[in-house]
């Protein structure tokens, strides 16, 4: 019977050969790695050569009729294995085994205080970057230009739903007026680090509300003095 080269078969032949040829260092014996050349049908094997006993076998079960291949057909599969490693070079196994990783850089990093500022009372300040690939990405914190260690921490990346991932930082500190903290990201796909700064802000009390509700007040006493007068002339004439 001649052999009859189907796609699963190539591509198994393919991807049994690629990890004789790379784990195997082209061991004939290719011990501890099993290569195969096999022939099938409605995806059932019908015969294999096993290239580690060196011999073919027909793993069919006893209660159909036995097909057997002509002789000669495992010599013809170790020639074929052979073309296959003349074309499966080792430096295109190389670029299958270890394929360029794929770079994302992370967005500018987003600061922000967790709770309102107040002076003199403990806060946490977050830095939160996204989208960037692989993980993780390295987070780094100063204040007033110096390097901050002691009170830091980083969460384990998140997965998003691009693929991508998302990774946030915490400073516990106490603002003072006039202190200046960065956050400060470095990738692999960067060029250069990303920093963003934030400036201690103590947000001033609102005079606004107070003046509107004085002035509606002032209003509303008038409006209730103007409708007694009028209630009060009116009695009198009748």
């Amino acid at each position: 019977m001649s052999s009859c080269w189907t796609l699963s078969q190539f591509l198994r032949v393919f991807l049994t050969d690629s990890v004789r040829a790379t784990d195997a260092d082209d061991d004939d014996e290719g011990e501890g790695v099993r290569a195969e050349d096999v022939y099938g049908l409605d995806g059932e094997e019908k015969w294999y050569a096993d290239f580690i006993n060196k011999k073919g076998v027909e793993p069919q079960p006893s209660f159909i009729d036995h097909m057997s291949y002509e002789e000669g057909t495992y010599e013809g599969a170790v020639a074929n294995q052979q073309v296959c490693k003349q074309n499966l070079k080792l430096t295109h196994l190389q670029s299958y085994k270890n394929p360029p990783l794929q770079l994302d850089p992370p967005s500018s990093p987003i600061i922000y205080s967790r709770d309102d500022v107040e002076l003199d009372q403990q806060n946490t300040l977050i830095c939160h970057v996204t989208g960037f690939y692989p993980a993780p990405v390295k987070i780094q914190w100063t204040k007033n230009g110096q390097k901050v260690t002691e009170g830091t921490s980083i969460n384990v990346p998140f997965p998003n739903k691009d693929g991508s991932f998302r990774q946030t930082s915490r400073l516990e500190f106490t603002p003072q007026l006039g202190d200046v903290y960065s956050c400060t990201v470095n990738h692999p796909a960067l060029d250069q680090s990303l920093t963003r700064i934030w400036d201690v802000e103590v947000q001033q009390p609102s005079v606004g509300p107070a003046v509107f509700c004085g002035l509606g007040l002032t209003v509303g006493l008038l409006g209730v003095a103007a409708g007694t007068f009028f209630l009060i002339k009116g009695n009198e004439c009748s």
